[in-house]
């Protein structure tokens, strides 16, 4: 299903602490902290005017902040700036996003007067240890239990999750993946931390007291949650973070493992895997090898700049790497031809130790 979301930010709003890490200035843009119904309706029309081609569904999106938390009459206000957009069949529904604790029938009913579809928590972990280090405010069985009741409501669920907070470990990471697939969200958005300027982060890496996540590091813990998310039918709508111009601005990130492309390194890095099983159990070495795969899947197979089958070479002596697309191939499924024999291998098929 092709999705067009048209995003509009509350930078801040309802927001009771702020969290360690938190800079919406820079992860969202400088909107402005009113936002007049003329804006509003600006920002959508340009949307719908720019798509390419029609999308199944057109989601008016309430994101940054904490949509529940705001005054109520706020919500209101903004919730009917979209409503005419919905009444004339340009807007399908509303999706927002908000924190766990701030989940209630009152304002569940009012959500569901306006049309709101989906509602996105900001999980971030399941563990309560690395939840109060990181300032959110909120525990483990907060986002259990809001999952739970917009659930029994009705409402479409996305989780967004992040790897490498503030007392956070490889270990803990995958109990909080595992954790939050028991809950059975309807997508997930997963990011490394990123260190940014103006934040508490941003003063405990300068007191050496947060150690960031290498890159290496953040595609290893993404692309477990990204398999494995896969693998329970939860689709994974975002890895890392959208680029915005107040980001590229110098200063703005001062550590941790940021890049523009980052899904793309995470992609990549699956394939890598797929393809290095496949070479490691055919023992081919020191000869050439085709692989097939899908066209939609090539760019992800040869990684960015060509880096996988560069590694490949180095790393199984090969002298040649044939890539070929066949249409009829399923995505996520890598076929390799050497000396005769044909391979295969499927991305649900990779195991982690």
């Amino acid at each position: 299903m092709t999705q067009l979301i048209i995003p509009i930010f509350v930078i801040y709003r309802g927001c009771p602490n702020r969290c360690v890490f938190c800079n919406e200035k820079k992860t969202a843009g400088d909107f402005p902290d009113i936002i007049t119904e003329s804006a509003f309706r600006e920002t959508v029309h340009r949307y719908l005017k720019n798509t390419r081609r029609k999308a199944d569904r057109t989601q008016i999106a309430f994101y940054g902040g904490n949509f529940t938390g705001i005054d109520r009459d706020y919500q209101t206000k903004l919730l009917g700036f979209a409503k005419p957009f919905i009444e004339k069949g340009l807007v399908d529904s509303i999706r927002i996003s908000t924190r766990p604790d701030y989940i209630d029938s009152e304002g569940l009913d009012l959500l569901e007067k306006f049309h709101v579809r989906t509602v996105e928590i900001g999980a971030q972990s399941m563990v309560d240890e690395v939840l109060n280090l990181s300032n959110r405010g909120h525990s483990s069985a907060d986002v259990r239990n809001a999952i739970k009741i917009l659930k029994e409501r009705g409402f479409e669920t996305g989780v967004h999750l992040m790897a490498g907070l503030p007392g956070d470990s490889r270990k803990r990471f995958e109990y909080t993946v595992d954790e939050i697939i028991e809950l059975r969200p309807d997508t997930a958005r997963i990011h490394p931390t990123i260190v940014f300027e103006d934040t508490a982060l941003a003063e405990s890496y300068s007191n050496g007291d947060y150690i960031p996540m290498t890159m290496d590091d953040a595609i290893e813990y993404c692309k477990y949650a990204l398999i494995r998310f896969e693998k329970a039918g939860i689709p994974v709508i975002r890895l890392g973070l959208q680029t915005t111009r107040e980001m590229e601005e110098n200063g703005s990130i001062i550590a941790g493992p940021y890049h523009p492309a980052f899904r793309s390194l995470v992609e990549g890095a699956v394939f890598l895997d797929m393809a290095s099983s496949l070479l490691e159990f055919a023992q081919r070495r020191d000869e050439g090898v085709t692989f097939t795969l899908s066209p939609r899947d090539v760019s992800s197979f040869r990684g960015l700049n060509n880096r996988n089958i560069s590694t490949l070479k180095e790393r199984f002596g090969l002298t040649e790497i044939s890539v070929k697309t066949n249409p009829n191939q399923g995505r996520g499924t890598l076929v390799m031809a050497a000396c005769g024999k044909i391979y295969k291998k499927q991305r649900s098929a990779i195991s982690f130790q």
